[in-house]
């Protein structure tokens, strides 16, 4: 996807700075996708829910981080699929049509298709692929089928046309503007005021290298049938390991 109209597709930019926390953006996702609710505890931490999860495609997560001029700082992160240009889940994912992408630039999936053999996971620097118990992968669409309907009311949450996005950002001053050119670009690009790690970011995201292997040696063995297979296994065992029986030791 090198050229220039899906270089500029629709995004959305995140500046911590300006969240509250108030996780309306959590519930519109909710509502919209008629995700049901997620039992959880508190660990002492007011983060909920404390990860992603095949019910919860985004999150604010919570980064409490040193200050000089407060006892306590917060920086609110939204956490969800960052959509990648060179993605990784795209890349290995052996059923034709599971993971796509839409004409807007999001990295879409049709359940339908999905056959649970979760390399995807293994393929996300980002660790955002979640399965749910029927056993099929599901995150963060980008809201394809509602591009245009967003809410955040500090305007933490930006969606636009890419370009214009980080433009914006870079005219605003902002130290890092993060996914401007990671992994060929990201879909959801955060304007961030210090290092990507204080937010909890990785600093440099690289699609792990058994990908780059099952996309060039291994993938196209699955248009021959058992070949396919065999590829497939190879992978799996090369990301995740041997089959293992889940008895209580």
């Amino acid at each position: 996807m090198a050229d220039d109209k899906m270089k500029n597709r629709k995004s959305i930019l995140v500046t911590p700075e300006l969240c509250i926390g108030c996780r309306a953006c959590q519930v519109a996702c909710k509502s919209w996708n008629q995700l049901p609710g997620i039992k959880t505890k508190n660990h002492g931490t007011y983060q909920n829910p404390p990860d992603l999860a095949s019910a919860a495609f985004n999150i604010i997560r919570y980064n409490e981080v040193p200050s000089k001029e407060n006892p306590v700082r917060w920086l609110f992160v939204s956490r969800r699929c960052m959509h990648c240009e060179d993605a990784g889940c795209m890349t290995i994912c052996p059923t034709p049509g599971a993971i796509y992408r839409t004409p807007e630039g999001a990295v879409a999936t049709d359940s339908s298709k999905c056959i649970g053999c979760k390399l995807c996971v293994q393929a996300c620097p980002f660790d955002v692929p979640r399965y749910g118990d029927d056993g099929k992968m599901s995150k963060c669409h980008l809201c394809y089928d509602r591009i245009g309907n967003k809410t955040c009311p500090t305007g933490a949450l930006q969606f636009g046309e890419r370009n214009d996005l980080i433009a914006s950002a870079q005219k605003d001053g902002f130290k890092t503007i993060y996914g401007e050119k990671d992994l060929g670009g990201l879909g959801t690009v955060y304007a961030f005021k210090e290092e990507p790690k204080l937010y909890g970011m990785l600093e440099d995201p690289r699609i792990p290298s058994t990908v780059v292997f099952w996309h060039t040696y291994l993938k196209p063995l699955s248009a021959i049938g058992l070949g396919g297979v065999v590829a497939a296994a190879a992978i799996h065992y090369l990301a995740i390991g041997p089959h293992k029986d889940d008895k209580e030791v």
